[in-house]
């Protein structure tokens, strides 16, 4: 505590008003600033010679009393108004919490509506993330042999990155990204303007049926296994447009 910070506390602190840390605030700067401890001495002069002098003045019992029995009033009147306005906001919180729970239920449930499961929401949530996170990427690239050998040593497995410029699927990169428990591969691809995420990682099955969940968001999932490989693509993509990006990723693994 400097010196401006302590002369502005001073009359507090003669008041006996400040908490107990700057208290001991201010009475260390004392114990060390000649030049403010001057300034307190000065003022315990002043406050003293005026209680001492005929300028001071008693004020009459009766007018102490009225002063504190207003005092007591007031505060019981505005206690009284935060009680009043805290339980009008607390039925608005009430109803805003009912309004939340039951939109949340509402994007909760829609995998087990539509056959998904956990798993669904997990990959819902990390394409989102990574259109929302400007972490689109750890490789950009659009050349398969600068991607694929990206992953090695980051990965116990070597997913098959496939090139569908010419399909009007291009390339863009690929990242890691952590679903199931476990690191995945993040393969990104565009259509137009439009991105897909699909995620790879080991599977204990060798190959399953293709399984296409609508979202309420507006975004796509569809999922299968192949290979002792499980793929999620993930996009805002047309359900068709879709579809024909995983048959060429079918068709080229």
């Amino acid at each position: 505590m400097d010196c401006t910070e302590v002369q502005r506390l001073l009359h507090a602190y003669l008041d006996a008003e400040l908490d107990m840390a700057d208290t001991l605030e201010v009475e260390q700067h004392l114990q060390e600033c000649k030049a403010c401890l001057q300034s307190y001495n000065n003022y315990q002069e002043i406050r003293t010679a005026i209680k001492t002098s005929s300028l001071y003045f008693q004020a009459p019992e009766k007018l102490r009393n009225n002063i504190r029995s207003s005092v007591r009033k007031a505060n019981r009147n505005v206690f009284l108004a935060h009680v009043t306005s805290w339980r009008g906001l607390s039925v608005a919180a009430v109803l805003i919490c009912a309004i939340l729970l039951s939109l949340w239920g509402v994007t909760r449930l829609w995998p087990t509506a539509s056959g998904g499961n956990r798993l669904a929401q997990e990959v819902l949530d990390s394409h989102i993330r990574s259109l929302m996170a400007n972490h689109l990427v750890d490789v950009p690239s659009s050349d398969q042999h600068t991607v694929k050998p990206w992953f090695n040593g980051k990965l116990d497995f070597s997913p098959p990155v496939v090139d569908l410029k010419a399909q009007g699927f291009p390339l863009v990169g690929g990242r890691l990204d952590y679903l199931d428990n476990q690191p995945v591969a993040a393969l990104v691809y565009k259509r137009r303007e439009h991105i897909i995420n699909l995620f790879i990682w080991p599977s204990t099955q060798n190959i399953g049926g293709v399984t296409e969940t609508n979202t309420p968001q507006g975004y796509h999932l569809i999922h299968w296994t192949k290979a002792g490989l499980t793929y999620w693509a993930a996009s805002d993509l047309s359900l068709n447009e879709l579809q024909q990006f995983v048959q060429l990723i079918q068709a080229s693994t």
